[in-house]
């Protein structure tokens, strides 16, 4: 008999090697499987039962939200259908239960347009302020980096993983490497933020160079997504922004605000990357000012004389 630690090794390096996951959801199947190997107590993984399994999911359900707990059941889901088609079970106590239950819709959290306009204003000034070069070059490249997750919509993983020739400033393509490693292209529309990408990449020729990413330290290293959030953090509070500010949001507010320009769903789903449509319909529930103006023109109240 296997050893459950090596059955656990064996389906990390598969997920992998063939799934092609990236590091971080490995990371999260590496914690959701130890806490399952917890919970069963040193029991063998080919005793599991489905009664077992009922036990642990209600566990779950107390001790976090239900996008945890969905996330939970799916890594440990997938490592009994694995261990199934390597038939190291002879039963999937997977099989034997259904679950199934309502996660609530939580609507993606924009940033308002003026207050991004505010947050862009303050880099700006930071970098027409400075009063040192070293100042000067941090404006710079926060500056690159606010305007591309701003015009792209792309995830700060995706951001931070860029390589130098990932980005074609000539005709303004972006080769973005998604989750997967699905790839796809998005083009920068704006002539201004194709300049200060074109600037950063003048004064940090050397760094994206030496270390082979796009976007990097004044020292060389890959700008990670923790110095993102710092920068991010810092504008905020330089612009006495009470908004508390995520780069995902960044990536909410691209989708809306394309949506809430009659763009169609499709090429926002495209341009996000999202594998299906269903992920991208979220943004239909945001697009309350869309809303407003429909029904303040359309429906036929505004035609009534009382």
């Amino acid at each position: 008999m296997i050893k459950q630690q090596t059955c656990t090794e064996n389906y990390l390096e598969y997920c992998q090697t063939q799934k092609c996951l990236d590091e971080k959801t490995l990371k999260a199947y590496r914690i959701d499987l130890r806490q399952f190997n917890e919970q069963i107590s040193g029991k063998h993984i080919t005793e599991v039962t489905s009664a077992e399994l009922e036990t642990f999911i209600a566990n779950l359900h107390q001790l976090y939200k239900p996008k945890t707990v969905k996330r939970k059941i799916a890594a440990v889901k997938a490592f009994f259908h694995y261990l199934e088609y390597k038939e190291l079970i002879d039963r999937n106590p997977f099989n034997k239960i259904q679950v199934r239950f309502r996660e609530p819709v939580i609507l993606p959290k924009t940033i308002p347009l003026p207050i991004m306009e505010t947050f862009l204003s303050t880099i700006y000034r930071q970098y027409n302020t400075a009063k040192t070069s070293y100042q000067k070059l941090n404006a710079l490249r926060d500056a690159a980096v606010a305007e591309l997750l701003f015009a792209s919509g792309m995830r700060i993983s995706e951001l931070c993983m860029l390589k130098s020739n990932d980005i074609n400033l000539l005709d303004g393509t972006i080769l973005i490497y998604g989750k997967g490693d699905k790839e796809r292209r998005i083009q920068i529309g704006s002539e201004m933020v194709l300049q200060i990408l074109k600037d950063y990449k003048n004064s940090f020729y050397a760094q994206t160079q030496s270390c082979g990413r796009f976007f990097t330290s004044q020292s060389g290293k890959p700008l990670s997504d923790q110095a993102v959030r710092r920068m991010i953090n810092k504008y905020t509070a330089l612009a006495s922004i009470e908004l508390h500010i995520t780069p995902h949001m960044f990536r909410h507010t691209f989708a809306t605000s394309l949506l809430e320009a009659d763009v169609d769903i499709r090429y926002i789903q495209e341009m996000l990357g999202h594998s299906s449509i269903n992920i991208t319909e979220i943004y239909t529930h945001v697009t309350v000012a869309k809303q407003r103006d429909i029904l303040a023109a359309k429906h036929p109240r505004k035609d009534f004389h009382i």
